[in-house]
């Protein structure tokens, strides 16, 4: 689906599909807030998303004066968002790992056996 030069905008999107999921009335401004990133990042997210065909954007009026967009995501839109996400945690997942490996050989490298671990994890 996303090579690996697409990861940043794959997780992106990912935050974005799971924000929208949950609140899909925020505004542009409130989601970039959100997701970490900037006003024009979500509205160029936004566009993708809408172009793949995975959120619609429904106007509704907020006030007599403004008119806003709620983000809804699509059939698609759900599958993508748990594809993503399923891609994210695995990435996460061998990272967490490769520290994990990485953590104890710096350990045994300076003879500090048992540094103080987060509480809840355990032990190589």
């Amino acid at each position: 689906m996303f090579q690996p030069s697409e990861d940043r905008d794959a997780e992106t999107y990912m935050r974005v599909l799971r924000v929208l999921y949950e609140q899909p009335e925020l505004n542009q401004r409130a989601l970039a807030a959100r997701v970490g990133v900037s006003l024009g990042k979500v509205n160029f997210c936004l566009q993708a998303l809408a172009k793949k065909g995975w959120i619609k954007m429904q106007n509704f009026v907020s006030s007599p004066a403004k008119l806003r967009y709620s983000y809804v995501l699509t059939p698609s839109g759900l599958s993508h968002k748990a594809e993503l996400t399923r891609l994210f945690l695995r990435r996460k997942v061998a990272e967490f790992e490769m520290l994990k490996s990485e953590i104890a050989q710096l350990e045994d490298e300076v003879g500090i056996e048992g540094l103080r671990r987060p509480s809840g994890s355990s032990s190589r």
